[in-house]
């Protein structure tokens, strides 16, 4: 009686493949060996393939590196009148770096002197604090307002959402900026008043932009699947829906929080945000407005802050909406 013979080994007993078979070893499956899917890692993959992302990126981090560090790395007070505490200091007088050639007689200042007899560069410093949490919190709190208002305008819906949505759409309907004056003036010249304007002209992008995602999502399976299992609506708005609406946000809110920057420093200029001593780059643009052909320095130092601000969030929100968005994804 004959052996019966098994089709996965060769003539002489061996595996088939195996050393000495003759036959080519069958080829490894690539899904075995490939690395598990994880969200995190593929999307900061993502982002650090995006150039734009990470050029505005290392921008960001040097100004806010500047914001914290502004006592450390500002040469003088930002708020003290040289006059008469250094020898030879003339008013608007330009930049001097003794590295560079300047002379030693000279006292160093390294964007020059506005005309206060203040120090231009320490002032520039110190205004990064001030423009950067304000652009930080405005948004912030237009982020949390705006996000309330769409959700419920978008999971209710019905009388809720066409009350709330023309609301937005009337606020939508003033220009940002006579609007956040208008609201400045009437609660009073001050930083937390313009940074509660700002706020509130730019609550009604984010509610739009929640209830755009609260519409697409609220008839999705997963959804139903959870309304039918007994979830609560909040449970459902903020563990199923609101995940879906994260990346629009943080997108949105990149690219507003450049514009609120612009927004505080126009307020400033203009004198309706309170004392204009405040180490502010609009204020520092709005003192020294009649300068620019006399002493230019003090009028662009700030004004390439505001310009370098605004350009490292526009490339960040740039990069991160197109890592971001599985339709520009490849």
């Amino acid at each position: 009686m004959s052996a019966t013979t098994d089709p996965l080994r060769d003539p002489g007993g061996l595996p088939a493949g195996g050393p000495g078979s003759g036959m080519p070893a069958p080829a490894a499956d690539p899904l075995a060996r490939a690395r598990p899917a994880n969200l995190w890692r593929d999307t900061l993959g993502n982002i650090f393939r995006q150039r734009s992302a990470i050029i505005g990126a290392i921008i960001l981090a040097i100004l806010v590196m500047t914001a914290i560090f502004a006592p450390v790395i500002a040469t003088h007070n930002p708020n003290q009148q040289l006059l008469g505490r250094e020898q030879g200091i003339i008013k608007r007088s330009p930049p001097c770096v003794h590295a560079l050639g300047c002379p030693a007689t000279k006292p160093q200042h390294i964007l020059g002197v506005d005309g206060n007899f203040r120090d231009v560069f320490s002032r520039v410093v110190f205004g990064a604090r001030t423009s950067l949490a304000i652009g930080f919190a405005a948004i912030g709190f237009a982020i949390v307002v705006g996000s309330l208002i769409g959700m419920i305008a978008g999971y209710v819906g019905g009388w809720t959402d066409n009350v709330l949505m023309r609301l937005m759409d009337v606020i939508l309907a003033f220009p940002s900026l006579l609007l956040a004056i208008a609201i400045v003036t009437a609660a009073g010249p001050s930083l937390v008043n313009a940074l509660l304007a700002i706020g509130i002209v730019s609550v009604p992008i984010y509610a739009r932009v929640v209830r755009s995602s609260v519409l697409s999502a609220r008839e999705a399976d997963y959804v139903t699947a959870s309304r039918a299992l007994g979830e609560s609506g909040i449970g459902i708005l903020l563990r199923r829906i609101m995940p879906n609406s994260l990346t629009p946000l943080v997108v949105q809110g990149t690219l507003g929080i450049g514009g609120a920057v612009l927004e505080i420093a126009a307020l400033t200029f203009v004198g309706v945000t309170g004392s204009l001593d405040v180490p502010e780059w609009g204020s520092m643009i709005s003192i020294e407005s009649q300068q620019l052909f006399n002493a230019p320095h003090v009028i662009l130092a700030p004004g390439l802050a505001i310009t370098l601000t605004v350009l490292a969030f526009n490339l960040l929100g740039d990069g991160l909406r197109d890592a971001l968005d599985p339709r520009l994804n490849r």
